[in-house]
């Protein structure tokens, strides 16, 4: 009797899981197909909002280029944030080429120096009303965590975290104090949805910005501001086209990279409509997978494998080679195209 009941126990929980397990999928897989259907055409925002002004950080390349011409093309007057580079100068010209009748304004500064973008950013904007905010900048760092310098890794969560919350709390807070309707957007990726050794920074401060996002929506919504976070997949930007970085991942997640300029309309489509939207096979399947798999074992097979990885080996190699000297690969970008 004992064993009878003790089957019947077994079955209904695994039913019970496996109905868990269905319902989690098919909630998931219902909202991205209403996004995709529904919400794959993008928004006016300058009508949405009755907004004149965009700030958009990471601006001289890749999404952040794509996102300041999209909004530029829907006749809003562009705040480009980005660091001083040859490479910005040129879309910036670009752009004001492009569109002559509108205006845009130039913020060369740099995200990782709490010292100088605030300041920055704020003389150039103070006397502006903007209302629609891209969270854009950001890079990766390769290499093992514990040999690269903490100052490099104190700048790069300075530029991929920290100054999003500064920009947020600054014109998130102007929008509340003003009356005015807006919305903030921040680029994650989907690499926030796993662990990702040798670009533990990476990972970490991308997993940051979703939470980040969700928390704040539930605060600013009822107030007239959005707040979307963005998962991309990988995306074909100048961060893949250094294809002599020598790590496998990488390189393995490149095969699979869109163009940044067909993101604009599917991030605009989503703004006020959901919070996270996740773009892409990658960021959908690995979304998908955390959904089966608990993070936590993800986490415990991740470490326990990990040593057998191609970049494991070499970077640690590379690690021993330099007798205790630095030895990770610093990837760079004023733009967050360099997700994967």
């Amino acid at each position: 009797m004992y064993a009878g009941c003790s089957t019947r126990l077994g079955v209904g929980l695994l039913l019970a899981l496996a109905a868990v397990l269905g319902f989690n999928w098919a909630t998931y897989l219902a909202h991205q197909l209403f996004l995709d259907v529904f919400c794959v055409y993008g928004q006016d925002l300058k009508k949405k909002y009755g907004a004149e002004w965009a700030v958009v950080t990471g601006a001289s390349s890749g999404i952040g280029r794509a996102l300041a011409f999209a909004c530029a093309q829907q006749g809003l007057n562009v705040v480009l944030v980005a660091l001083p580079d040859p490479t910005f100068n040129a879309t910036f010209a670009e752009i004001k080429k492009a569109y002559p009748k509108l205006k845009f304004k130039k913020v060369a500064t740099d995200l990782s120096d709490p010292e100088a973008y605030m300041f920055d950013v704020r003389q150039v904007t103070d006397r502006l009303d903007v209302q629609v905010v891209f969270n854009n900048a950001g890079y990766i760092k390769w290499g093992f965590f514990l040999n690269t310098t903490l100052v490099s890794q104190l700048a790069n969560l300075e530029c991929n975290t920290t100054s999003a919350v500064c920009l947020t709390h600054h014109f998130a807070g102007e929008m509340l104090r003003k009356g005015l309707r807006g919305c903030v957007v921040f680029t994650s990726s989907a690499a926030a949805a796993i662990p990702s050794p040798f670009s533990v920074l990476y990972a970490s401060t991308k997993s940051f910005l979703s939470a980040f996002g969700a928390s704040l929506a539930a605060e600013v919504k009822s107030k007239g501001i959005d707040v979307l976070v963005v998962h991309p997949s990988p995306v074909a930007t100048r961060f893949y086209n250094a294809a002599d970085t020598g790590t496998s991942m990488l390189d393995f997640f490149a095969k699979f990279a869109v163009t940044a300029e067909s993101l604009p309309r599917l991030i605009f489509g989503a703004v006020g409509r959901t919070v996270w939207r996740d773009l892409g096979l990658t960021a959908i399947g690995f979304r998908l997978m955390t959904k089966f798999l608990d993070y936590n074992f993800l986490a415990v097979m991740t470490a326990s494998t990990a040593h057998t990885m191609k970049d494991f080996r070499e970077l640690d190699a590379a690690a021993q080679a330099e007798s205790g000297g630095e030895s990770d690969e610093e990837i760079d970008s004023d733009d967050e195209s360099s997700e994967y």
